[in-house]
């Protein structure tokens, strides 16, 4: 599992929350729109948009507010006009980041990503910096708790998963974008559960990082996703379990 899989599980950043639900809807909106404007309204030939549905129904988002995202995306309502930015950049330790964000008006939110990141140790870098080491891929997380490795090995490679791994107390199935949906349904129809489930990017190398540069690394990545404009952060670090609970239970 990568370092910012475990940062996310270990500090239960659920989109319920109800501190940031209100944040958690605005960028799920954002996501839906922006999916629909580019792949169409129908999630059935739309995986992108589909994968954000899912996440708006984690959120316990109202349908009425998937609907009118969808349309405003569609163009059938009026809406803002989102343009997706990618960043690229550096955090302590040497660990590289990609940013993703939407956005109505890119000077400003570029502005104000620069200025999270020199505030907490980081460094903006050039185009193809490092989006090279990352790819996109489908991606589950699943409790050992709750199926048998065997079972669940079986059924997510027969169903086209290209990865499977045991790790700590989770296992990690990685499928290809095409393969993702049917590799989920095929585990959901066996009442597997799912700690996470997402399309994502996965570095192709991690960095190790422990201590000081741990800390400030996990506080920049918090940061840049708590601003309204960007939906995710990726990074190519890995930190001991420990190390993360420790940060964890200190905040």
């Amino acid at each position: 599992m990568s370092g910012h899989s475990k940062w996310k599980t270990n500090k239960g950043k659920k989109l319920v929350a109800d501190a940031k639900k209100g944040a958690a809807y605005t960028k799920v909106i954002k996501e839906i729109t922006v999916a629909a404007r580019e792949g169409g309204g129908n999630p059935d030939t739309n995986i992108r948009l589909r994968t954000a549905m899912a996440r708006a129904k984690e959120a316990n988002m109202p349908s009425d507010n998937v609907k009118m995202a969808i349309k405003r995306g569609t163009g059938e309502l009026p809406g803002v006009v989102y343009e997706t930015v990618m960043y690229e950049a550096y955090g302590p330790g040497g660990v590289a980041l990609l940013i993703e964000a939407l956005t109505d008006n890119k000077n400003r939110t570029t502005a104000e990503v620069r200025n999270i990141m020199s505030k907490k140790g980081g460094s903006m870098a050039g185009s193809n910096s490092v989006s090279w080491m990352f790819t996109k891929k489908g991606y589950m997380l699943i409790e050992q708790a709750n199926t048998k490795e065997e079972e669940l090995m079986t059924i997510a490679l027969d169903a086209g998963a290209e990865d499977f791994k045991s790790e700590g107390d989770n296992y990690e199935v990685t499928t290809s974008v095409q393969d993702f949906d049917k590799v989920k349904q095929a585990l959901s129809a066996k009442g597997i559960k799912f700690q996470d489930a997402e399309l994502t990017m996965i570095p192709s190398s991690t960095v190790k990082v422990t201590g000081g540069d741990a800390k400030s690394l996990l506080g920049l990545i918090d940061a840049l996703e708590d601003h309204d404009d960007v939906q995710q952060v990726y990074a190519n670090f890995d930190s001991p379990d420990d190390v993360m609970e420790q940060i964890n239970a200190s905040e």
